[in-house]
């Protein structure tokens, strides 16, 4: 297991902590990340496209003329695809569905691969708490600046939901936040690094190996 030095708010070492090696541990496999990112893309995709076919165009509802007898060929309505301001064949709709499915397991692993990558180059940085008294953007910047992940693209791994930090990093560009017991793995792979208060890793622990735990 890989060991990681602790940090406090005032950027001193205070002690070591061994990440967890079935969560920072995990040997990447880069199709399978791949997989679950085109996932997580594809089901987060809106369908605007849409065209209407002959049935939704309004008007059209009289035959133009008569079957027979004029000398031109024959039309049932004015809103055929063949007509100027018909209905389209074959265009986009918003019925289209672009999710894709994912085996719950594999999805966790490449989670996983990504925190490992992210582990291995030494880009995890833990800290032992991450408090603030109120919601305060300058009060976490000071922070931020004292850790070294100062100046760079941070995602903070907080154990539970606290506004008070949330909102406090709405305003910096460079960081985002999100819970240890709802990890995205573009977020992840979006941040250069990973800040995790101390108490995430438990948290991350309890929520990915609970049914595991049950079994034993």
């Amino acid at each position: 297991m890989k060991k990681v030095a602790v940090y406090n708010q005032e950027g001193k070492t205070v002690g070591e902590i061994e990440l967890p090696a079935q969560i920072f541990g995990v040997k990447i496999n880069p199709e399978l990340v791949q997989e679950a990112v085109v996932r997580q893309q594809a089901n987060k995709r809106q369908v605007l496209a849409h065209t209407k076919g002959r049935s939704e165009v309004r008007g059209g509802g009289r035959k133009p003329w008569a079957q027979k007898g004029t000398g031109r060929a024959r039309q049932g309505s004015i809103r055929s695809p063949l007509w100027i301001g018909g209905g389209i064949t074959f265009g986009p709709t918003n019925e289209r569905n672009f999710s894709k499915q994912m085996n719950r397991k594999a999805k966790k692993k490449a989670l996983f691969m990504v925190l490992s990558d992210r582990a291995q180059d030494e880009k995890v940085v833990v800290v032992d708490s991450l408090k603030l008294p109120e919601i305060k953007t300058k009060v976490l910047v000071g922070i931020i600046n004292k850790l070294p992940v100062k100046n760079s693209k941070t995602l903070v791994i907080v154990p539970e939901t606290d506004k008070v930090i949330t909102k406090s990093a709405n305003n910096l560009p460079l960081v985002e936040t999100c819970q240890a017991d709802n990890l995205n793995i573009i977020q992840v792979m979006n941040a250069e690094y990973l800040l995790i208060a101390k108490d995430s890793i438990t948290k991350m622990q309890k929520t990915y190996f609970k049914k595991e735990e049950g079994k034993k």
